[in-house]
């Protein structure tokens, strides 16, 4: 009965187990967060086991393979670059979306909630955080700026040995194929992650908190929406892409992302599905993939805050000036750069966009108490943006596999533990 379980194609598993959920939260109500949310933290626990070894391994081999630095260079700043295109295309997606339905507007009176302040870092202290004291102290806090700054430099020290260091490579290699067996374990589970994540979610809300800000909520899924399906797929059609067939190989990687509400919880399958699903190279996607989960982010970093502060600005009855507009969507687009790595980026964000157009940080409190339900959303935009752009690039660069993009080949070329059909459908891909 286990193989023909695991026989289903992971997102088929991975939908059921988010029926269920809310199957399960309906009816267990209050409950669901006692009974349910303590499945969705070991879940989430075992993901966030593997993402420091993930981020080491793989981005030390990656940036070994990719070997002479001006072809690295060259897709690290295509890929900056992309970054900051769509999330400037998201920020005016947010602009329309928060003018078309006027979430702000007639709204008076709502409870406010509580807002933990929080320190935004300037410019030099993101600089100087990204260089760890100690690789192992970053490892053991997760701080995955600074392992990939570490790994960097591992993978750069390796090229620079050459034959020397022959060993040691076989060694990277090896801890990155042990690390990605460990991740298919763990990508196993999602659907009962799913099913608890979702379930307590479900059951912890009830319409009291969500009916007043209705319009709020409604314009970041319609933005979020919007960007995911139109923007992301007008940007695949000028590729020359299929965007059925980039959205069938993310779908698992959005799915978690909505119950986890965590780009970095994600990451482990949104690198597999990178590579696995969407023929982006290994060597390039190990690299990408990471660097997004800390700074692209369309959804917490673009579409919410211009969304945010069109909802505040009507709701305190301020007219926003053309000025304060370009301020926003400056700060959207560079500021997911300026706050990687903080913990509770869609709320340093707001903070750092209403500062900067100066409008009231307390409007803030209004739309903290449904937080939760529209990160599940932001964070399924920021994790399709993070495969997105590394698609893109790999595109231009001639180094999609079209095979696998297209779902034509049904398994990795060159990775040791896929070299076959058979070992594919034995590992469960």
């Amino acid at each position: 009965m286990l193989q023909r379980f695991f026989a289903i194609p992971l997102w088929q598993r991975t939908a059921a187990g988010f029926a269920l959920g809310i199957l399960a939260g309906l009816i267990l109500r209050e409950q669901a967060e006692v009974w349910l949310q303590p499945i969705g933290d070991v879940y989430l626990n075992l993901i966030r086991m593997v993402v420091a070894p993930l981020v080491l391994f793989t981005i030390a081999s990656s940036i070994a393979k990719l070997g002479e630095g001006a072809g690295a260079v060259r897709l690290g700043a295509r890929t900056i670059l992309w970054f900051a295109i769509t999330s400037l295309l998201a920020v005016l997606v947010g602009f329309a979306f928060g003018h078309l339905i006027n979430p702000g507007l007639g709204l008076t009176n709502l409870p406010l909630g509580e807002v933990r302040e929080r320190e935004i870092p300037t410019p030099l202290d993101v600089l100087i955080g990204i260089v760890p004291t100690n690789p192992f102290t970053a490892l053991s806090e997760g701080k995955v700026l600074q392992i990939i700054f570490f790994s960097a430099l591992i993978g750069a020290a390796l090229v620079a040995l050459g034959d020397r260091a022959a060993n040691a490579r076989r060694l990277v290699d090896e801890g990155a194929a042990i690390i990605f067996r460990i991740t298919r374990w763990v990508i196993q589970l999602t659907p009962i992650g799913v099913f608890g994540l979702i379930g307590s979610v479900v059951g912890g809300y009830g319409w009291e908190a969500l009916l007043p800000l209705g319009r709020f909520i409604i314009a970041i899924y319609a933005a979020c929406l919007f960007q995911i399906l139109i923007v992301y797929s007008g940007l695949l059609k000028l590729h020359g892409l299929k965007a059925a067939s980039f959205f069938r190989g993310a779908f698992a990687a959005q799915q978690t992302a909505f119950a986890t509400s965590s780009s970095l919880g994600t990451l482990p399958i949104t690198l597999r599905q990178t590579v696995e699903r969407l023929g982006v190279p290994q060597a390039y996607a190990a690299f990408a993939v990471p660097l997004g989960a800390n700074v692209k982010m369309d959804g917490c970093g673009a579409i919410y805050p211009a969304i945010a502060a069109i909802f505040i600005a009507q709701y305190f009855g301020i007219e926003l000036s053309l000025t304060q507009y370009v301020l926003i969507g400056l700060t959207a687009v560079l500021g997911s750069l300026g706050t990687a790595g903080v913990p509770g980026t869609s709320i340093v964000m707001l903070t750092l966009t209403l500062s900067t157009a100066g409008l009231p940080l307390e409007g803030i409190g209004y739309i903290v108490a449904i937080d939760r339900i529209i990160d599940m959303m932001r964070t399924a935009t920021n994790v399709t943006g993070q495969m997105l752009v590394p698609v893109l690039v790999a595109r231009e660069e001639g180094l999609l596999d079209q095979g696998i993009y297209d779902g034509q080949v049904a398994w990795l070329p060159g990775d040791p533990e896929l070299d076959t059909p058979e070992t594919a459908r034995a590992a469960g891909i």
